[in-house]
């Protein structure tokens, strides 16, 4: 029977207000059949999922925005592990960068928040427009005007949101979860963590299930707690703009004179389900919850905007009232119960060998909001392991009992002081808590592989809108907003694969015998005709200490007057991280070439410092000196899919203890190489630095010859490898240089499952040509083309475990830290810590 058994309880209010990126990574996976491996999964099951999100622009009456609409992408990574026949292990990872414009307040449109001064009705400034003066007639009814004063017209009540721009911002989140299960009971206990730069929480659950009545009829339940810490360093182009004198309790200040809004929040949830199978072909679900909430509930990055009416300043002719406005941080309650129930139907119809599945949801809470969820799903197997499932969903709720477009208050605004007594004890303008209906569709594609593999890839588009609102009453259209999302996942299921007997095959590892090679070594081996493998390749670089120029450490004075060419250097990277994830899968049609497909996903971060003896920053051309704070006290993140390699490998030898292979591949640019960093006070930001793009911006010619040999326990090879840019630029102006590299290794093998290798490394890596051809600004040395680059020695350390006997014989981890001994760089970098890298695969 093709039924699932849903535990999801809680509504959009309910996950989608505490943190803004949450929310958009929900919406982003939230595609049906494109679930990784939980608690329900199938035993031995590794899966790893890809989404993209991406908002439609927003509604600004005329006025063309500057930003970009927020994307999102999205890496999940999760498995499900079988430690005894009665013990199971899941962990889940999440990792998820966004960027582009996001509401940040509501205003009349004649304030024209998202317009430039000297030019009211045209493009959007690089900062928002938080106050200024709006102007009211005896209704408080805000006017018309010319934006420069004069009132030209009547009552305009049209709202509009302000938009403020975001450079690239990373979330990472892991959890685990532990269980065991006896003939009618299931007990288990899992946590996990999430970080982001401004926002860290940590969480326990711990959940239950008691089967009776034959197995028809079970009870579940579960405990959780979570603990957040928002520390959020406000836009220092918008600070000065913004009242923060509600939270002055908890506002550090930073060296630069930066505010840093301080928070904590507790969250006690409690949830109980009962499933009924009614016959052999339907069951229903119904699911109670509770959650209560404590402590800091704001968005830190949210304000309202407040028209203060001032009666002793005249107002224009037309005009009854003057209305200081000013922008003040949001205020929620700093409690919040919340109850939820669901009811969820699933049917299979035998006839068409389909399942319909029908979920209700219900969520109220003593904020006022009451909101419902209707979504159905039609899983349809088409034949030869494809399965289609279209999705329809809709959600609607009612308004926060605070939700307010913006306020106006009968007093003065006198030099920052006024009455917060006479305002609102909380209010906010985050269209999240206001009155919407929302419809989204979307379908699902999966394709299910006999020996335990399957495909899902999947599309959604969402419209939200006040006009969707059960019983209208809904927020005005220019809150509505339209998103799509795409997803593709694949999934490896171990215990099928065991049960078809492949059991990982050395007959597929036809040349791998003693120690296998270090996990840092790509293209090592072929598998044999008929043969798949599939694998998962984690890479970590980090960057710190002193800047060198060439070999020898280079002073700040040094950096100032010779990083940047001709121009001066104000700031300089201090710490520099790298993560990639890749995928890397086989397949050999023959036993004399093996084809390979390496999707990857990439994230950086960089800090950066002021230089000692630089010039003032009002020096930078362009005004570019206001971003140099920013960069200081926020530092720079990008991340999302970078470039895709697809490559054929070529039997050239294979001599009993000796082997030798060709790898010929090309390197599809993928990844981004236009990233920005957000405007600030009216001023770009340009193009972010060089070595933070996520992708070559080129096509890419990526040969190699790998020779392995081993005799007894030993093992030992080396390979030569390259990377050549088949075009002279890419869109934006400019290509990496050219990489070659040489390795040899030996390795032992200290049992018949584990091994030790040494191997040593040289890479030469040239200069990057050519420059952008779009604005940056030039800070410092990571800004300048002549600074990548330069002649590395290392020496590498690694294990490698293969699982001898089992489900899950065959699987193969390898870990390998490389160790820089010589580094040679052109122009001036941050010197290099190392890097690591971890692998898993199976070949079958």
């Amino acid at each position: 029977m093709a039924v699932t058994k849903s535990t999801q309880n809680f509504s959009d209010a309910a996950k989608s207000l505490s943190c803004p990126l949450n929310a958009l990574t929900a919406a982003a996976l939230a595609l049906p059949g494109l679930v990784l491996p939980t608690a329900q999964a199938a035993d031995d099951e590794f899966g790893v999922q890809y989404g993209h999100y991406q908002e439609e622009k927003r509604q600004l009456y005329g006025v063309e925005s500057a930003f970009r609409p927020i994307t999102v992408d999205t890496l999940q990574g999760s498995g499900n592990i079988k430690v005894t026949d009665r013990t199971k292990f899941t962990f889940n990872y999440t990792q998820d960068t966004w960027s582009g414009a996001t509401p940040v307040a509501t205003a009349p449109l004649d304030f024209r928040g998202n317009s430039t001064i000297n030019s009211p009705n045209g493009v959007t400034g690089a900062t928002p427009i938080i106050t200024g003066e709006l102007y009211f007639d005896k209704k408080l009814n805000p006017l018309q005007t010319d934006g420069f004063g004069t009132v030209i017209g009547g009552p305009n009540r049209q709202l509009v949101q302000t938009l403020s721009g975001a450079s690239p911002e990373t979330r990472k989140q892991g959890s685990f979860k532990l269980g065991h299960e006896w003939d009618e009971a299931a007990l288990d206990v899992g946590g996990g963590i999430s970080q982001e730069r401004d926002y860290e929480s940590s969480f326990v659950n711990l959940g239950g299930r008691l089967d009776f009545n034959q197995k028809l009829t079970t009870l579940s339940g579960g405990l959780s707690y979570t603990s957040s810490d928002t520390k959020a360093t406000m836009d220092h182009d918008a600070q000065p703009y913004i009242d923060t004198g509600a939270f002055d309790n908890q506002i550090t200040r930073t060296a630069a004179g930066g505010k840093i809004i301080h928070g904590n929040r507790k969250d006690w949830g409690a949830h109980f389900g009962l499933t009924q199978v009614l016959n052999k072909n339907a069951l229903i679900e119904a699911g109670l919850g509770y959650t209560n909430s404590n402590g800091y509930m704001e968005n830190p990055y949210k304000v309202v905007e407040v028209a203060f009416i001032n009666d002793n300043i005249p107002p224009p002719e037309g005009a009854a009232y003057v209305g200081q406005v000013r922008a003040l941080l949001e205020q929620r309650p700093n409690v919040r119960n919340q109850f939820n129930g669901n009811l969820s139907y699933v049917q299979h119809i035998d006839t068409l060998d389909a399942a319909l599945h029908f979920n209700y949801r219900y969520y109220l809470d003593d904020w006022g909001i009451n909101a419902h969820t209707f979504e159905s799903d039609w899983a349809q197997p088409l034949g030869y392991g494809w399965t289609v499932t279209p999705r329809i969903r809709y959600y609607s709720q009612d308004a926060a009992d605070f939700y307010t477009p913006y306020l106006v208050s009968n007093q003065a605004f006198n030099r920052g002081r006024f009455n917060r007594n006479v305002l609102p004890t909380n209010f906010s303008s985050d269209q999240r808590l206001s009155g919407y209906g929302a419809l989204s569709g979307g379908i699902t594609i999966s394709k299910q592989f006999a020996k335990g593999i399957s495909l899902d890839t999947g599309f959604e588009y969402y419209t939200h809108q006040g006009a969707l609102k059960l019983g209208g009453g809904g927020e005005g259209s220019y809150a509505n907003f339209d998103y799509w999302s795409v997803n593709g996942a694949i999934k490896v299921n171990l215990e099928a694969l065991a049960a078809s007997g492949d059991h990982g095959s050395h007959a597929h590892h036809h040349h791998q015998h003693g120690a296998p090679a270090p996990a840092g070594v790509m293209f090592d081996h072929m598998i044999g005709k008929g043969g798949f493998m599939v694998g998962y390749r984690y890479m970590y670089s980090g960057q710190s200490g002193d800047m060198l120029l060439g070999s020898n450490s280079a002073s700040d004075p040094a950096i100032v007057a010779g990083g940047c060419g001709p121009n001066p250097c104000w700031i300089t990277p201090s710490n520099m991280q790298m993560h990639m994830h890749m995928l890397d899968i086989m397949y050999a049609p023959t036993d004399w070439l093996n084809l390979m497909v390496m999707p990857q996903f990439m994230d950086m971060s960089m800090d950066m410092r002021r230089l000692t003896g630089a010039p003032p920053d009002v020096t930078v051309p362009n005004n570019g000196g206001v971003h140099i704070a920013h960069h200081v006290e926020n530092g720079d993140e990008t991340g999302g899919i970078s470039d895709m390699g697809v490559y054929a490998l070529f039997k050239v030898l294979d001599a009993g203890y000796h082997h030798l292979h060709m790898g010929l591949g090309l390197s599809i640019p993928f990844g981004s190489v236009d990233i920005q960093l957000r405007r600030n006070h009216q001023e770009p930001g340009g193009l972010i630095h060089y070595g933070m793009q996520l992708g070559s911006g080129t096509l890419d010619f990526k040969p190699s010859l790998t020779y392995t040999g081993n005799y007894d326990s030993w093992s030992w090879g080396a390979q030569l490898s390259g990377t050549k840019r088949l075009e002279g630029s890419g869109e934006t102006g400019y290509a990496l240089g050219d990489i070659f590299q040489t390795t040899a290794w030996g390795g032992y093998g200290l049992t018949n499952w584990l091994s030790a290798t040494v191997r040593g490394v040289y890479t030469i890596q040239g200069a990057i040509q050519g420059q952008y051809n779009q604005y940056i600004n030039k800070l410092g040395p990571m800004d300048y083309p002549m600074n990548y680059g330069g002649r590395f020695w290392d020496v590498g350390f690694g294990l490698n475990a293969t699982v001898p006997g089992g489900d899950l014989a065959g699987n193969t981890l390898g870990v390998e830290w490389l160790q820089p001994v010589s580094t040679d760089y052109n122009g001036y970098q941050l010197n290099r810590d190392g890097s690591l890298s971890a692998t898993w695969h199976y070949a079958f």
